[in-house]
């Protein structure tokens, strides 16, 4: 049960909790309780749906790729290259999130300091990090989950007993905010990068490639159950919902817990951080074959850079980043599904339904839009 439901689900799990987590409460009070419920149990179920078509085109493709590699394999070189571009851009935009929520966790430790110095200080922090080539190591992500799920349970323990009084003040479902919560729901459950080091672990133990079902399953919905106790912790302490959750933290629990989570949160955004750089370096180098020392430039620089021209608001990037770029992401995943489930019968499903790949289809479609217009 360890080895072939939870190791696995709890990679994707892993994967997947981040700081998209922040951005519900505040989406989820404008839009409604139930609207946000909705698209987190929507969405739960959907993703998990994808994230098996996913896994479908990994096992049926004889070649080991990366997410571009398959692309191009069954959509073309076109295709190929846009969803490099795209990819490329969309960690671009979540390294921006992170500068901006690291002002917000650096403000429980230091909140005198102007916040110009806070974005400086995590980045040049960040920024020797990618220089000094220091590699990924794989307990230090797994510490950034544990430090995440530790803060997300101190908020829960401490609003918990404050939400029935506050959430009858709150609107159930708000039509000005449908669509509010789409990019933020979205980019809260993004765990596609997690999909093919389950398959591979299964793999290797030359088990059953059916069995990556359930985990991948259990690690998307998981993290959505986690999310729920978030939002219903924040929801529960006094004052207003910041946009970023973090801020208003400040005089609703003691100073103690601040200066706790002032630190889990600085250590998980910038271990975060200096992974989405790697792989935008990564991808700068083999997709498009940049020069080593202009990859860590780019990756190092472009994030501050689009910060002071003006892209710094958390709410609206993480709506574009989940909007824009995971949705067309979906949307990809979903053609090379239809494409290889044409040629053999699926490993994932015994059946599905065409309308459910068209309503993803449309429902990534539709993000899109109301992301670029909106």
């Amino acid at each position: 049960m360890y080895r072939n439901v939870i190791l696995p689900a709890a990679w994707l799990a892993g994967t997947i909790i981040g700081a998209g987590v922040f951005a519900l409460p505040f989406v989820f009070e404008k839009a409604g309780i139930l609207t946000g419920l909705f698209y987190l149990a929507i969405f739960g179920v959907f993703l998990s749906f994808l994230y098996l078509m996913y896994a479908d085109v990994i096992i049926k493709t004889k070649e080991a790729h990366r997410f571009v590699g398959y692309v191009k394999n069954y959509l073309g070189r076109f295709a190929g290259k846009l969803s490099t571009l795209t990819s490329i851009i969309g960690l671009l935009v979540s390294m921006v999130v992170y500068l901006i929520l690291a002002i917000s966790f650096i403000n429980l430790l230091a909140p005198s300091l102007p916040d110009l110095y806070k974005v400086l200080i995590f980045w040049f922090i960040s920024a020797l990090t990618v220089f000094l080539k220091i590699k990924r190591l794989a307990f230090l992500e797994f510490l950034v989950t544990a430090a995440i799920i530790v803060i997300i349970l101190i908020i829960f323990v401490f609003g918990i007993g404050g939400f029935a009084a506050k959430a009858g003040a709150l609107p159930l479902f708000n039509p000005i905010f449908l669509l509010l919560p789409y990019g933020a729901v979205l980019f809260s459950l993004a765990g596609r990068t997690a999909v093919p080091s389950i398959i591979n672990y299964f793999r290797e133990k030359k088990d059953d490639l059916k069995k990556s079902k359930l985990p991948i399953i259990l690690g998307t919905l998981t993290p959505a159950i986690v999310y729920l106790l978030f939002v219903l912790g924040i929801i529960g302490l006094p004052g207003q919902i910041s946009q970023d959750s973090v801020s208003g933290l400040i005089g609703n629990v003691p100073v103690i817990i601040l200066y706790l989570l002032g630190i889990l949160g600085f250590f998980s955004l910038w271990s975060t951080y200096i992974m989405l750089s790697q792989e935008v370096e990564k991808s700068l180098e083999e997709d498009f074959k940049f020069p080593s020392i202009l990859s860590a430039l780019v990756a190092v620089f472009v994030p501050l850079i689009l910060y002071f021209a003006g892209f710094n608001n958390f709410l609206a990037l993480i709506g574009v980043a989940g909007g824009v770029f995971i949705s067309f992401e979906g949307i990809l995943i979903v053609l090379m599904w239809l494409k290889i489930s044409r040629r053999s019968p699926s490993i994932m499903f015994k059946k599905m339904n065409p309308i459910l790949t068209y309503l993803l289809l449309l429902i990534f479609f539709v993000g899109i839009v109301y992301a670029l217009t909106y």
